[in-house]
């Protein structure tokens, strides 16, 4: 029997409850997105709460982006919102850029956050690496611009994978101070929704690095449009041990491919990883692996297929993003202009 779905607890209280998340437009959407993400944004939008789920574009040039790339990505990626299961009526689905008050509520944080707090944030030396002084200043003040993203809608809670934690906490850091230093409740303290057996998605080549669309290595993950043939090869030629299955999850800890392989099939079943493994604790990967491919095609395939049929249909993409765009204005607009306001710009 499947784990039922876990909805955040929402406390009644001065915020109406909201949903925000969003993706970078980087690069081909991979399984480690779907399960990692947009699997559970289609949950949060089922729960009944309002959703808000942003293709988050101003983010993707913090590293410079070829511009017909970048337009083809963002529509990839709306494609595969809708595919997964996104609902336009249900959920507000668009695009950063479109949305000015993004970047305008993102430069009053950056005279918020302090630089101390951005030194901490271990994405950016992740990213930056040794060339740190050759780094955007966009990628090093990328917390303060998701701070932004978020509490322009006065979001509540906020589906992310477990290496964005740390800029959420930035993100209720931020809105802590505003309130402190301007005498105001007006922001909320968004709080993180972590959840499911397959937050973080590892590669199929190293069960120790994150699975990544920027890896050298195809095989090291599965894309969102991989065709089923292409996905059974991938999962067939996917890092293991030597060993059997265990029978309880206690017996993956230090195996990191096969805690990956499980994880992923308890996400695609919607089960927990016991689950899985009292029915296939014992067998060895050989017979664990087609029953991981007959169940990646069956849940994937469909996916890939409607994101294709999508993708022949630029404009009508284009014309979602737009709808979407301007039922964020109407949320995000008010709550910029009262940010300036308190602030002590004259309006």
């Amino acid at each position: 029997m499947a784990d039922a779905v876990q909805t955040p607890q929402i406390e009644t209280g001065k915020f109406t409850p909201r949903v925000f998340s969003g993706i970078q437009p980087s690069g081909g959407l991979t399984l480690g997105n779907y399960l990692g993400a947009i699997k559970r944004f289609v949950e949060m939008q089922e729960s009944g709460i309002e959703t808000v789920y942003c293709i988050v574009d101003l983010h993707a040039i913090t590293v410079w982006q070829d511009p017909d790339k970048l337009r083809h990505a963002t529509r990839e990626l709306c494609a595969g919102y809708i595919a997964a299961g996104l609902d336009p009526q249900k959920s507000i689905l668009f695009n950063q850029s479109q949305v000015s008050a993004h970047a305008e509520l993102g430069w009053v944080f950056s005279c918020v956050a302090r630089i101390g707090w951005l030194n901490r944030m271990t994405q950016f030396k992740d990213k930056a690496g040794k060339n740190r002084e050759n780094a955007s200043v966009g990628l090093f003040s990328y917390p303060t611009l998701m701070a932004a993203d978020i509490l322009l809608y006065h979001a509540t809670h906020v589906p992310v994978g477990e290496d964005q934690k740390q800029h959420l906490e930035l993100t209720r850091d931020v809105a802590a101070k505003f309130n402190h230093d301007f005498k105001t409740d007006f922001f909320p303290l968004p709080e993180p929704v972590i959840e499911g057996v397959a937050t973080r998605v590892m590669s199929l080549r190293d069960g120790s690095k994150k699975m990544s669309k920027s890896d050298p290595s195809d095989m090291s993950r599965i894309n969102m449009t991989d065709d089923a043939d292409t996905i059974a090869k991938k999962i067939r030629k996917a890092k293991t041990d030597p060993d059997a299955l265990p029978s309880e999850a206690e017996g993956l800890k230090e195996r990191p491919e096969a805690k990956n392989l499980v994880s992923i099939y308890a996400s695609l079943a919607d089960m927990s990883v016991n689950q899985v493994l009292a029915e296939v604790g014992g067998k060895q990967f050989s017979a664990f692996k087609p029953m991981l491919s007959e169940l990646a095609v069956a849940k994937l395939s469909p996916i890939s297929a409607e994101m294709d049929r999508l993708m022949q249909t630029p404009d009508e993409i284009d014309k979602i993003l737009r709808n979407g765009a301007d039922k964020a204005r109407a949320i995000a607009s008010p709550i910029l202009d009262k940010t300036l306001e308190i602030v002590g710009m004259v309006r």
